[in-house]
Protein backbone atom coordinates (compact mmCIF):
# COMPACT_ATOMS: atom_id res chain seq x y z
CA UNK A 1 0.00 0.00 0.00
CA UNK A 2 1.30 3.50 -0.80
CA UNK A 3 2.50 5.70 2.06
CA UNK A 4 1.42 9.28 2.74
CA UNK A 5 3.42 11.38 0.25
CA UNK A 6 6.73 12.81 1.42
CA UNK A 7 5.34 16.33 1.19
CA UNK A 8 2.66 15.57 3.75
CA UNK A 9 5.16 13.79 5.98
CA UNK A 10 7.21 17.00 6.03
CA UNK A 11 4.12 18.92 7.02
CA UNK A 12 3.45 16.40 9.76
CA UNK A 13 6.99 16.77 11.11
CA UNK A 14 6.56 20.53 11.21
CA UNK A 15 3.23 20.23 12.95
CA UNK A 16 4.53 17.81 15.56
CA UNK A 17 7.94 19.41 16.09
CA UNK A 18 9.12 20.70 19.46
CA UNK A 19 7.19 23.65 20.85
CA UNK A 20 6.36 25.00 24.27
CA UNK A 21 3.27 23.54 25.85
CA UNK A 22 1.38 26.84 25.78
CA UNK A 23 2.07 27.36 22.05
CA UNK A 24 -0.22 26.10 19.32
CA UNK A 25 1.48 24.27 16.42
CA UNK A 26 1.80 26.61 13.46
CA UNK A 27 0.74 23.81 11.15
CA UNK A 28 -1.79 21.03 11.62
CA UNK A 29 -2.76 18.25 9.23
CA UNK A 30 -6.52 17.84 9.15
CA UNK A 31 -6.71 15.28 6.33
CA UNK A 32 -4.24 13.38 4.15
CA UNK A 33 -5.03 11.25 1.09
CA UNK A 34 -2.72 8.53 -0.24
CA UNK A 35 -1.27 9.34 -3.65
CA UNK A 36 0.66 7.72 -6.48
CA UNK A 37 3.95 9.41 -7.51
CA UNK A 38 3.96 12.91 -8.98
CA UNK A 39 4.33 12.92 -12.77
CA UNK A 40 5.36 15.53 -15.30
CA UNK A 41 2.99 16.50 -18.12
CA UNK A 42 5.94 18.08 -19.92
CA UNK A 43 5.23 20.30 -22.92
CA UNK A 44 1.52 19.58 -23.14
CA UNK A 45 -1.91 20.83 -22.10
CA UNK A 46 -2.77 17.48 -20.54
CA UNK A 47 -3.17 18.60 -16.92
CA UNK A 48 -6.82 17.47 -17.03
CA UNK A 49 -5.70 13.93 -17.97
CA UNK A 50 -3.05 13.72 -15.26
CA UNK A 51 -5.38 15.16 -12.63
CA UNK A 52 -8.32 12.85 -13.35
CA UNK A 53 -6.16 9.74 -13.68
CA UNK A 54 -4.33 10.74 -10.48
CA UNK A 55 -7.69 11.04 -8.73
CA UNK A 56 -8.74 7.56 -9.88
CA UNK A 57 -5.38 6.12 -8.78
CA UNK A 58 -5.64 7.71 -5.33
CA UNK A 59 -9.19 6.47 -4.97
CA UNK A 60 -7.93 2.92 -5.52
CA UNK A 61 -5.21 3.41 -2.90
CA UNK A 62 -7.94 4.49 -0.48
CA UNK A 63 -9.59 1.10 -1.09
CA UNK A 64 -6.33 -0.78 -0.49
CA UNK A 65 -5.83 -1.36 -4.22
CA UNK A 66 -3.08 -0.11 -6.53
CA UNK A 67 -3.37 0.96 -10.16
CA UNK A 68 -1.27 3.21 -12.39
CA UNK A 69 -2.82 4.47 -15.65
CA UNK A 70 -1.39 5.78 -18.92
CA UNK A 71 -1.91 9.48 -19.81
CA UNK A 72 -0.12 8.97 -23.15
CA UNK A 73 -2.71 6.39 -24.23
CA UNK A 74 -5.58 8.82 -23.65
CA UNK A 75 -3.68 11.64 -25.36
CA UNK A 76 -3.18 9.44 -28.41
CA UNK A 77 -6.87 8.54 -28.57
CA UNK A 78 -7.91 12.19 -28.29
CA UNK A 79 -5.53 13.12 -31.13
CA UNK A 80 -6.84 10.31 -33.34
CA UNK A 81 -10.45 11.33 -32.73
CA UNK A 82 -9.81 14.99 -33.45
CA UNK A 83 -7.64 14.23 -36.48
CA UNK A 84 -10.58 12.69 -38.35
CA UNK A 85 -12.71 15.72 -37.47
CA UNK A 86 -9.94 18.05 -38.64
CA UNK A 87 -9.68 16.19 -41.95
CA UNK A 88 -13.38 16.30 -42.75
CA UNK A 89 -13.89 19.86 -41.44
CA UNK A 90 -11.24 21.07 -43.91
CA UNK A 91 -9.07 22.69 -41.24
CA UNK A 92 -11.99 24.30 -39.43
CA UNK A 93 -11.51 22.24 -36.23
CA UNK A 94 -7.82 22.35 -35.20
CA UNK A 95 -6.40 19.53 -33.07
CA UNK A 96 -5.95 20.58 -29.45
CA UNK A 97 -5.17 18.71 -26.24
CA UNK A 98 -6.94 21.18 -24.01
CA UNK A 99 -9.90 19.72 -22.16
CA UNK A 100 -11.67 19.07 -18.87
CA UNK A 101 -11.51 16.10 -16.52
CA UNK A 102 -14.96 15.01 -17.71
CA UNK A 103 -13.38 14.24 -21.08
CA UNK A 104 -11.17 11.64 -19.40
CA UNK A 105 -14.28 9.84 -18.15
CA UNK A 106 -15.79 10.08 -21.65
CA UNK A 107 -12.62 8.65 -23.20
CA UNK A 108 -12.49 5.79 -20.70
CA UNK A 109 -16.00 4.78 -21.74
CA UNK A 110 -15.26 5.02 -25.45
CA UNK A 111 -11.64 3.84 -25.81
CA UNK A 112 -10.74 2.12 -22.54
CA UNK A 113 -7.37 2.52 -20.83
CA UNK A 114 -4.10 0.65 -20.36
CA UNK A 115 -1.65 0.53 -17.42
CA UNK A 116 1.13 3.09 -17.31
CA UNK A 117 3.85 0.44 -17.53
CA UNK A 118 2.52 -0.83 -20.84
CA UNK A 119 2.37 2.66 -22.41
CA UNK A 120 4.52 5.07 -20.38
CA UNK A 121 5.18 8.75 -20.99
CA UNK A 122 8.12 9.57 -23.20
CA UNK A 123 10.07 12.42 -21.54
CA UNK A 124 10.51 15.42 -23.79
CA UNK A 125 7.48 14.75 -25.99
CA UNK A 126 6.27 18.01 -27.51
CA UNK A 127 2.55 17.51 -28.06
CA UNK A 128 2.15 20.88 -29.76
CA UNK A 129 4.62 19.81 -32.45
CA UNK A 130 2.94 16.41 -32.69
CA UNK A 131 -0.51 17.93 -33.27
CA UNK A 132 0.96 20.23 -35.94
CA UNK A 133 2.54 17.23 -37.66
CA UNK A 134 -0.78 15.37 -37.71
CA UNK A 135 -2.57 18.41 -39.12
CA UNK A 136 0.08 18.69 -41.84
CA UNK A 137 -0.49 15.05 -42.83
CA UNK A 138 -4.24 15.73 -43.04
CA UNK A 139 -3.60 18.77 -45.22
CA UNK A 140 -1.40 16.73 -47.56
CA UNK A 141 -3.97 13.93 -47.74
CA UNK A 142 -6.77 16.37 -48.56
CA UNK A 143 -4.74 18.58 -50.89
CA UNK A 144 -3.32 15.70 -52.93
CA UNK A 145 -6.48 13.62 -52.93
CA UNK A 146 -4.83 10.72 -51.10
CA UNK A 147 -7.89 10.05 -48.98
CA UNK A 148 -8.70 9.19 -45.37
CA UNK A 149 -7.09 5.74 -45.32
CA UNK A 150 -3.70 7.09 -46.41
CA UNK A 151 -3.96 9.84 -43.81
CA UNK A 152 -4.79 7.41 -41.00
CA UNK A 153 -1.90 5.12 -41.90
CA UNK A 154 0.57 8.01 -41.94
CA UNK A 155 -0.88 9.36 -38.71
CA UNK A 156 -0.42 6.02 -36.95
CA UNK A 157 3.19 5.90 -38.14
CA UNK A 158 3.79 9.38 -36.73
CA UNK A 159 2.11 8.55 -33.41
CA UNK A 160 4.11 5.31 -33.11
CA UNK A 161 7.34 7.20 -33.75
CA UNK A 162 6.59 9.94 -31.22
CA UNK A 163 4.64 8.15 -28.47
CA UNK A 164 5.55 4.51 -29.10
CA UNK A 165 3.55 1.66 -30.62
CA UNK A 166 0.36 0.75 -28.83
CA UNK A 167 0.51 -2.33 -26.59
CA UNK A 168 -1.59 -5.44 -27.18
CA UNK A 169 -5.34 -4.97 -27.29
CA UNK A 170 -5.75 -6.98 -24.08
CA UNK A 171 -4.62 -6.03 -20.59
CA UNK A 172 -3.29 -8.64 -18.17
CA UNK A 173 -3.57 -7.83 -14.46
CA UNK A 174 -3.20 -10.21 -11.51
CA UNK A 175 -3.66 -13.25 -13.73
CA UNK A 176 -6.82 -11.90 -15.38
CA UNK A 177 -7.27 -10.85 -19.01
CA UNK A 178 -9.25 -7.72 -19.92
CA UNK A 179 -10.03 -5.80 -23.05
CA UNK A 180 -9.07 -2.14 -22.75
CA UNK A 181 -12.73 -1.29 -22.21
CA UNK A 182 -13.16 -3.92 -19.52
CA UNK A 183 -10.02 -2.72 -17.77
CA UNK A 184 -11.32 0.87 -17.84
CA UNK A 185 -14.63 -0.21 -16.28
CA UNK A 186 -12.75 -2.17 -13.61
CA UNK A 187 -10.85 0.94 -12.49
CA UNK A 188 -13.66 3.47 -13.03
CA UNK A 189 -17.26 2.33 -13.28
CA UNK A 190 -19.72 4.32 -15.42
CA UNK A 191 -21.14 7.29 -13.49
CA UNK A 192 -18.70 6.65 -10.64
CA UNK A 193 -17.66 10.32 -10.57
CA UNK A 194 -19.87 13.38 -10.40
CA UNK A 195 -18.85 16.84 -11.61
CA UNK A 196 -19.87 19.76 -9.35
CA UNK A 197 -19.74 23.49 -9.96
CA UNK A 198 -21.25 26.65 -8.45
CA UNK A 199 -22.57 29.51 -10.55
CA UNK A 200 -25.75 31.56 -10.29
CA UNK A 201 -26.51 32.05 -13.98
CA UNK A 202 -28.15 28.58 -13.80
CA UNK A 203 -30.47 27.26 -11.06
CA UNK A 204 -28.91 25.43 -8.14
CA UNK A 205 -29.46 21.67 -7.81
CA UNK A 206 -29.77 21.22 -11.55
CA UNK A 207 -27.27 20.08 -14.18
CA UNK A 208 -26.12 22.29 -17.05
CA UNK A 209 -23.47 22.36 -19.77
CA UNK A 210 -20.73 24.53 -18.31
CA UNK A 211 -19.81 27.39 -20.66
CA UNK A 212 -16.03 27.18 -20.70
CA UNK A 213 -13.94 26.80 -23.87
CA UNK A 214 -12.35 23.51 -22.78
CA UNK A 215 -15.70 21.76 -22.27
CA UNK A 216 -15.49 20.52 -25.83
CA UNK A 217 -17.61 17.41 -25.28
CA UNK A 218 -20.42 19.54 -23.81
CA UNK A 219 -20.48 17.63 -20.53
CA UNK A 220 -22.99 18.54 -17.82
CA UNK A 221 -22.08 19.73 -14.32
CA UNK A 222 -24.27 19.64 -11.21
CA UNK A 223 -24.75 23.14 -9.80
CA UNK A 224 -24.70 23.74 -6.04
CA UNK A 225 -24.23 26.80 -3.77
CA UNK A 226 -20.61 27.74 -3.05
CA UNK A 227 -20.82 26.80 0.63
CA UNK A 228 -22.22 23.40 -0.33
CA UNK A 229 -19.41 22.90 -2.85
CA UNK A 230 -16.74 23.67 -0.24
CA UNK A 231 -18.44 21.48 2.36
CA UNK A 232 -18.52 18.62 -0.13
CA UNK A 233 -14.80 18.99 -0.81
CA UNK A 234 -14.02 19.07 2.91
CA UNK A 235 -16.15 16.04 3.68
CA UNK A 236 -14.72 14.04 0.81
CA UNK A 237 -11.06 14.73 1.60
CA UNK A 238 -11.56 14.22 5.34
CA UNK A 239 -12.98 10.78 4.54
CA UNK A 240 -9.71 9.92 2.74
CA UNK A 241 -10.94 10.48 -0.83
CA UNK A 242 -9.16 12.59 -3.48
CA UNK A 243 -10.94 15.37 -5.35
CA UNK A 244 -10.09 16.37 -8.93
CA UNK A 245 -9.94 20.19 -9.14
CA UNK A 246 -10.05 22.53 -12.11
CA UNK A 247 -9.69 26.26 -11.78
CA UNK A 248 -7.86 29.50 -12.41
CA UNK A 249 -4.09 29.80 -11.89
CA UNK A 250 -3.60 32.83 -14.15
CA UNK A 251 -4.14 35.21 -11.22
CA UNK A 252 -1.18 36.87 -9.43
CA UNK A 253 -1.61 34.78 -6.26
CA UNK A 254 -0.73 31.37 -7.71
CA UNK A 255 2.73 29.86 -7.56
CA UNK A 256 4.58 32.74 -5.93
CA UNK A 257 5.17 30.67 -2.82
CA UNK A 258 4.23 27.34 -1.30
CA UNK A 259 1.11 28.71 0.40
CA UNK A 260 -1.09 30.57 -2.09
CA UNK A 261 -3.73 32.86 -0.63
CA UNK A 262 -5.93 35.79 -1.66
CA UNK A 263 -5.38 38.29 1.13
CA UNK A 264 -7.82 40.92 2.36
CA UNK A 265 -10.79 39.69 0.37
CA UNK A 266 -14.04 38.04 1.36
CA UNK A 267 -15.16 35.73 -1.43
CA UNK A 268 -18.93 35.42 -1.75
CA UNK A 269 -21.18 33.72 -4.25
CA UNK A 270 -21.89 37.13 -5.76
CA UNK A 271 -18.24 38.23 -6.08
CA UNK A 272 -17.27 34.85 -7.51
CA UNK A 273 -20.04 35.07 -10.12
CA UNK A 274 -19.09 38.62 -11.05
CA UNK A 275 -15.47 37.66 -11.78
CA UNK A 276 -16.55 34.60 -13.78
CA UNK A 277 -18.95 36.64 -15.92
CA UNK A 278 -16.24 39.23 -16.53
CA UNK A 279 -14.05 36.38 -17.80
CA UNK A 280 -11.51 37.14 -15.07
CA UNK A 281 -11.82 33.66 -13.54
CA UNK A 282 -10.96 31.10 -16.21
CA UNK A 283 -10.36 27.37 -16.51
CA UNK A 284 -6.56 27.20 -16.69
CA UNK A 285 -5.32 24.12 -14.87
CA UNK A 286 -6.25 20.87 -13.12
CA UNK A 287 -4.76 19.23 -10.02
CA UNK A 288 -5.75 16.72 -7.33
CA UNK A 289 -6.75 17.78 -3.81
CA UNK A 290 -4.99 15.30 -1.51
CA UNK A 291 -5.02 16.96 1.89
CA UNK A 292 -6.23 19.76 4.17
CA UNK A 293 -4.00 21.60 6.65
CA UNK A 294 -4.26 24.56 8.99
CA UNK A 295 -1.31 26.92 8.55
CA UNK A 296 -1.00 29.89 10.92
CA UNK A 297 -4.70 29.58 11.63
CA UNK A 298 -5.81 29.53 7.99
CA UNK A 299 -7.21 26.58 6.08
CA UNK A 300 -5.22 25.31 3.06
CA UNK A 301 -5.76 22.51 0.57
CA UNK A 302 -2.78 20.37 -0.46
CA UNK A 303 -2.70 20.03 -4.24
CA UNK A 304 -0.85 17.35 -6.21
CA UNK A 305 0.34 18.88 -9.48
CA UNK A 306 1.69 17.34 -12.69
CA UNK A 307 4.72 19.56 -13.29
CA UNK A 308 7.28 17.14 -11.90
CA UNK A 309 8.85 16.78 -8.47
CA UNK A 310 11.11 19.81 -8.84
CA UNK A 311 8.13 22.19 -8.75
CA UNK A 312 6.57 23.42 -5.50
CA UNK A 313 7.58 21.09 -2.71
CA UNK A 314 8.20 17.71 -4.33
CA UNK A 315 5.37 18.48 -6.79
CA UNK A 316 2.80 19.71 -4.23
CA UNK A 317 1.50 23.16 -3.33
CA UNK A 318 -1.12 24.58 -0.90
CA UNK A 319 -4.07 26.74 -1.93
CA UNK A 320 -6.06 28.60 0.70
CA UNK A 321 -9.76 28.19 1.34
CA UNK A 322 -10.27 31.70 -0.02
CA UNK A 323 -8.33 30.77 -3.16
CA UNK A 324 -10.57 27.76 -3.82
CA UNK A 325 -13.76 29.72 -3.16
CA UNK A 326 -12.69 32.31 -5.72
CA UNK A 327 -10.99 30.23 -8.40
CA UNK A 328 -12.64 26.80 -8.51
CA UNK A 329 -14.36 26.15 -11.82
CA UNK A 330 -15.37 22.55 -11.09
CA UNK A 331 -14.50 19.47 -9.05
CA UNK A 332 -15.01 15.75 -9.59
CA UNK A 333 -15.79 13.40 -6.71
CA UNK A 334 -16.23 9.66 -6.43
Amino acid sequence: MQKIPFFLLLLLLVACGPHRQEEQPRQQILAAVKTTPVRDQGNSSLCWVYAMLGTIESEHLQRGDSVCLSPAYLARRVIERQATDYYFSRQQHPITLRGTASMVLDELRQDGIVPYDSYPDRPGTNYTVLCNQIEHLADVAAGQGRGLQWFREKMEEQLDETLGALPASHVYMLGAEYTRGEFARSVCAPREYKALTSFTHHPFYTSFILEIPDNRYHDSFYNVPLDTLMASINHHVCQGHPVCWEGDISNPYFGRKLYCDIPNKTVTQKSRQRDFERLETTDDHAMVIVGIIRHHGRLYYVMKNSWGKDWGRHGFICLSENYLRQNTIAVWMN
